[in-house]
């Protein structure tokens, strides 16, 4: 038995549901049974109730899930005490970051970073924010840039940073490509592509519910997963979507881009950005780029 035995226990355990519990750990959900069977083989207790209609937990399951969750807790706190300890002499820092920070914030802040402490090397990963918090517990990251998450975990500190502006991608040809900027009624009839929502819920929620405010419903086209996709379906002319402004920088072929405005010609600014870093961690080095970001982010927060 692993600990990523016990992770892929506490992750259907909490989302009864194995699609959703294999995104939560980036597997297969294939994958995630074989591991999870392989667990209730070792132990000789079946854990986890299995129906084509729903997931539970059995007795057993519901019996071990508090000492398992303990077991993880104290192996995550060991682990992550351990890298903080041998941080003092290091000189490289993991950033992970979602799509449009990756393009957008990070691109900016990086060089005045640079700047300050040459000598750090900086390794940036790009994921969903879905996937960024479990390298955050397991130590993997040293801090991540992604959407605040709806329920706060006491094991992550987060720190607001700013909020993105919105744009509308559309075809160069499509007759509102023709306007300087956008507002949310002009979308009432044109067919739009969302991201999935499972895996990017704010960006996928962005867009519903601007349209409901505004007394329209969302004529969804087209789901999608990643942003690029996204941006390459509306080239290819089956829709228009809403996306972060710094998705905007990767230019793609066919594809213009207008502001969306509020009727008062402000900024909708909906999509939030958020620091977070494992609680009870110690690293100066995390702590110095924290302190770099904050003190230019009124600058960054006017370009985002």
């Amino acid at each position: 038995m692993t600990l990523a035995d016990l992770a892929c226990f506490l992750a259907v355990a909490d989302e009864l549901h194995f699609g959703r519990a294999a995104r939560r750990l980036d597997m297969l959900p294939a994958t995630l049974g074989r591991r999870l069977r392989a667990l209730e083989d070792h132990l000789g207790a079946t854990l986890v109730q299995r129906t084509t209609r729903q997931v539970s937990l059995t007795p057993a399951g519901v019996e071990l899930l508090p000492e398992a969750r303990r077991l993880l807790a104290e192996a995550e706190a060991f682990e992550t005490r351990a890298r903080g300890l041998g941080r003092s002499g290091a000189r490289r820092l993991a950033i992970g970051a979602i799509d449009s920070a990756a393009a957008g914030l990070l691109p900016q802040v990086l060089p005045l970073f640079r700047d300050e402490a040459p000598e750090v090397t900086v390794h940036i990963e790009e994921r969903k924010t879905i996937q960024l918090i479990p390298r955050l517990l397991s130590g993997r990251l040293d801090l991540a840039i992604l959407r605040p998450p709806d329920r706060r975990d006491p094991r992550l500190v987060t720190r607001a940073l700013l909020s993105e502006s919105t744009v509308v991608a559309l075809p160069e040809g499509h007759p509102l490509a023709a306007r300087d900027s956008l507002s949310v009624d002009d979308l009432s009839d044109a067919p739009l592509i969302v991201p999935d929502r499972q895996s990017r819920p704010h960006s996928h929620d962005l867009t519903i519910k601007l349209m409901l405010e505004h007394g329209h419903s969302a004529r969804i086209a087209q789901i999608a997963e990643e942003k690029h996709t996204i941006v390459g379906l509306v080239a290819a002319g089956l829709g228009l979507a809403v996306v972060p402004r710094w998705s905007a920088q990767v230019r793609t072929d066919g594809v213009a881009f207008r502001p969306l405005l509020t009727p008062t010609g402000q900024p909708i600014r909906r999509l939030h950005l958020a620091a977070a870093w494992a609680a009870d961690v110690r690293d100066p080095l995390r702590d110095r780029f924290l302190d770099c970001l904050e003190r230019n982010l009124d600058r960054l927060a006017a370009l985002a």
